[in-house]
């Protein structure tokens, strides 16, 4: 799936916060939690997530996703990673704004 095709299903889907982000090479960010869903496309490089105790390795062209809430840890390969990121909110924007947690 190419990037303009991901991105109109992502806003299909009700994504309403979506991003291109460029990852230097790091480690876990430790366990965490989103009060928001996450669904992204890696366009390059490795992007693994942890739902449960093994990382999943996603590479180019794969999507990973994040339920919201789901407690996870992410981290990215030796090359880092670029991807299309979208984030899904099921509360009201005032709401949204007041609880965000981190960038991803």
């Amino acid at each position: 799936m190419n990037e303009h095709d991901f991105e109109a299903q992502l806003r299909a889907d009700g994504y309403t916060e979506i991003e291109s982000q460029t990852l230097e090479s790091r480690p876990g960010k430790g366990r965490h939690r989103h009060l928001f869903a996450i669904r992204g496309l890696v366009l390059s490089g490795t992007f693994n997530v942890m739902l449960d105790s093994e990382p999943i390795a996603h590479g180019p062209g794969q999507i990973f996703s994040v339920a919201e809430g789901q407690l996870h840890d992410e981290s990215t390969g030796p090359e880092g990673a670029r991807i299309l990121v979208g984030r899904k909110f099921s509360k009201s924007p005032s709401v949204k704004e007041a609880n965000r947690v981190g960038p991803d």
